[in-house]
């Protein structure tokens, strides 16, 4: 396909030629005459009698527009597209704190792809993997993003007129500094900084210094989530008992002093006000009475983030923004693509539930800005690029009232190459038997039946008479069909086919272990002991290094260490297990001590709607083993 455009390109450029190749065009004087203008507030494309008009108001809007062209000129002659702006800014925060730290070249490739979808702001949550000046534990071996690498992701941004606006944490989540004996002086309770003290507002300007200092934006978010540690560990020994909402807001004058005196524009996240005034410590509690005097000191030109992954009902998600409105400042919404939940998987049936909701009740009450966030909990098992389908969901309301499903569809396979369907699948890695329809409890088999010990087997009650083993077989085959279709992110499909033929039959070995065990059915405790555990070892293995390729592809080399750890165990369990089993069947002893113990719910499953069957719990420590590792 070639294109001839008309018009001024200065500043295009560069982008286009990147985006050719992607496309599939070339720009030829012999091309289709595409005349470029701009369009105030609205994308416009429209081809006819052989002649081409491409309307833009932002850079960001005019990489859409074109991958729009392409998109049509595969089926038509003539058309006309137009789509209203329906955000000031819609973009996305990836996490990169939790082990998961993206490569350059991996955030280069996301910026490819989201200036094709339109989505004109990247965030980067960085809670100690950046460089300070003379902090040499901050972020030491976490895979730190130094100066120079975090100016070439923004020069490559600004290419397509991104925004990339640094995400630090500037009173909690900060545990992985404070662990470390030379952070002590800064510390209050496990993740959370001594507020009051000088020297932490010292670390704080140079936090501030540092994680701005790469980037054109001149906006920042703090943080400042959860901070349900401040004034309740060190604190107390200093300073006594302390009046929490005071406390906080005093620093947040003292942090928001720095940022100003940098002619940065702060955004922070809004549950801790909700939280500290409600009777529960509830950030979703609508009748949160937040005191008169607070509301009167926040700045105008504070922006409040409210965020909310959880809820599918766009009423309550309407009350929910409209009780920022008492804040007198800017709200910006952020949502959720569900990548945190699970591990291994996105669960896109709760992702389209709730963020269709959210995203409705922001065009009703006026929210300007949206993101979405890519949480990555527990090490970051889930690849990343397995969310973009979420990013291109964001991407279509942006450039309309109501999304359109079928537009959609159309627009996910050209900007990622990969079909709507095949994402969908991945929720079906937790979304199994036993789960609510869309996964709207946001249970993860995946995870807990991956890395729970085979003889204890601490979440088999939870899946006793689910069919589970057919359920991941079918999965595999879909899964190995899909990462052998060719486009450039069809690899991602090879770690969930991998997984599935491990779950398949780790599912409920432990289960048939046990059951065979009571019985006293020796031939198949001989059978799984010489066939089942060496297969499995072969599949674990198999997975091991299909998720160590797709690491190292994508993130830095820092965090994987944790998943050698990991796969280590369950493979070493397998010959533990196998040991344990053969040593019964000889004689050697006379019973398995750890099926001896009758198997008890796990007590700390979070599901919403009941305490037994399916449900979430996202921590390796605890799904591992009862004891202490």
């Amino acid at each position: 396909m070639k294109l001839c455009f008309k018009g001024d390109t200065n500043g295009l450029e560069q982008g286009i030629h990147i985006l050719k190749e992607l496309l599939g065009f070339e720009c030829s004087p012999h091309g289709l005459p595409v005349e470029i203008r701009k369009e105030y507030g609205n994308i416009k494309v429209d081809v006819k009698g052989g002649m081409g008009v491409l309307g833009y108001d932002r850079k960001i809007h005019f990489f859409r527009a074109l991958g729009l062209l392409i998109e049509e000129l595969q089926n038509a002659d003539e058309f006309v597209i137009f789509q209203n702006l329906q955000f000031d800014m819609n973009g996305v925060m990836f996490d990169c704190s939790r082990n998961a730290v993206l490569k350059v070249e991996s955030i280069k490739k996301i910026l490819r792809t989201m200036a094709l979808m339109g989505l004109d702001t990247f965030m980067l949550y960085t809670e100690d993997t950046y460089t300070i000046e003379d902090e040499p534990y901050f972020g030491y071996m976490r895979g730190r993003y130094t100066f120079e690498e975090l100016k070439e992701c923004d020069d490559y941004a600004d290419i397509f007129g991104i925004e990339i606006i640094p995400c630090i944490q500037t009173l909690s989540h900060l545990e992985q500094f404070l662990k470390w004996k030379v952070a002590e002086v800064y510390k209050d309770s496990n993740d959370t900084l001594l507020v009051g003290g000088e020297k932490i507002y010292t670390l704080i300007e140079k936090m501030i210094v540092s994680a701005s200092a790469p980037f054109r934006s001149r906006r920042i978010h703090i943080g400042m989530d959860e901070a349900e540690g401040m004034g309740r560990g060190r604190y107390i020994d200093l300073y006594g008992n302390c009046d929490r909402y005071k406390a906080f807001m005093e620093h947040l004058d003292k942090v928001l002093e720095i940022v100003k005196r940098y002619g940065l524009r702060p955004m922070m996240w809004s549950d801790m006000f909700i939280k500290l005034g409600s009777s529960r410590s509830d950030y979703y509690d609508l009748d949160s009475v937040i005191p008169a005097e607070v509301i009167e000191k926040l700045p105008g030109d504070l922006d409040l983030v409210a965020w909310d992954y959880y809820h599918g009902e766009q009423k309550y998600c309407e009350a929910f923004l409209r009780k920022h409105r008492s804040f007198k400042c800017n709200t910006i919404f952020a949502g959720g693509i569900l990548t945190f939940t699970g591990g291994f998987c996105t669960n896109y049936g709760a992702t389209f539930a709730n963020s269709n909701a959210a995203l409705a009740a922001c065009k009703e009450e006026g929210i300007r800005e949206v993101f979405t966030t890519l949480w990555l909990d527990d090490g970051g098992e889930n690849n990343i690029f397995t969310a973009l389908l979420g990013l291109q969901l964001y991407a279509e309301h942006g450039y309309a009232g109501e999304v359109d499903m079928e537009k959609l569809k159309k627009r996910v396979k050209l900007c990622t190459g990969i079909d709507y369907d095949a994402y969908r699948s991945l929720q079906y890695i937790d979304e199994t038997p036993g789960a609510v329809p869309d996964n709207l409890d946001f249970a993860n088999p995946s995870k807990f039946l991956m890395f729970q010990d085979i003889l204890m087997g601490l979440f088999d009650k939870h899946i006793e008479g689910l069919e589970l083993s057919s359920h991941y077989a079918g999965l595999k085959e879909r899964f190995g069909e899909y990462s052998e279709r060719g486009s450039q992110y069809s690899y991602i499909f090879s770690l969930p086919e991998k997984l599935c033929a491990v779950l398949e039959i780790k599912c409920d070995l432990g289960i048939r272990i046990k059951q065979a065990y009571d019985q006293k059915d020796l031939t198949t405790l001989l059978q799984i002991a010489e066939k089942q555990l060496p297969k499995l070892k072969c599949r674990v293995e198999e997975l091991r290094n299909a998720h160590l390729e797709q690491w190292f592809e994508a993130y830095k080399p820092f965090g994987w260490e944790v998943f050698d750890i990991r796969y280590g165990g369950v493979l070493s369990r397998i010959d533990t297990v196998k040991r344990r089993l053969l040593d019964y069947l000889q004689g050697s002893i006379n019973r398995i001590d750890e099926l001896e113990e009758e198997k008890l719910y796990f007590d700390g499953l979070v599901r919403p709607s009941q305490e037994k069957g399916l449900g979430v719990f996202n921590c390796y420590k605890r799904i591992a083993s009862a004891n202490v590792i």
